[in-house]
């Protein structure tokens, strides 16, 4: 179902994307990458939060960690991370595969400027083995997203 709730979406907001489905999964962002062969943070990945009674998405770039100062100035209050079976009954998306597009009901998506270090980004699309290569501008219009920065900088390696 999840899968073609995205996929309904897909084709009415953006009919010139294609979704890609792999063989190997891609329900975490180091298998995502490898799955796409691309660095871990141009996978997009969705973080379900909470503050207070407000639900609502963030999608931010797959090395990216949530600054808590950031996101609750960002957010008004203490933000809290839904729990596993919270995030699948309001999303309509398993876990590994949750992303910003066919929800169950609609939600506020929020992308966070680390997005913008690519060119074209990959968020899941519903399945713990589909994505979608996009752009981050194209992502927030899509969604109906609002820019927001609620991420610490992604730590250099080395």
């Amino acid at each position: 179902m999840s899968l073609e709730s995205v996929r309904e979406h897909l084709a009415a907001a953006a009919p010139d994307l294609d979704l890609i489905v792999t063989e190997s999964s891609s329900a975490t962002v180091d298998l995502a990458a490898q799955a796409h062969g691309v660095v871990p943070g141009q996978i997009a990945k969705t973080l379900s939060f909470q503050v207070k009674d407000r639900v609502f998405l963030v999608v931010a770039r797959g090395d990216a960690r949530l600054d808590n100062k950031k996101a609750k100035a960002a957010f008004g209050g203490k933000v809290k991370m839904l729990g596993l079976e919270e995030v699948e009954t309001l999303t309509g998306h398993p876990v590994g595969g949750v992303c910003p597009f066919g929800l169950a009901r609609p939600l506020p998506v929020y992308c966070d400027i680390s997005l913008k270090d690519f060119d074209e980004v990959i968020p899941a699309a519903g399945a713990t083995n589909a994505a979608v290569r996009i752009s981050p501008e194209r992502l927030v219009e899509i969604t109906a997203g609002e820019w927001v920065d609620v991420c610490q900088p992604p730590q250099e390696a080395g």
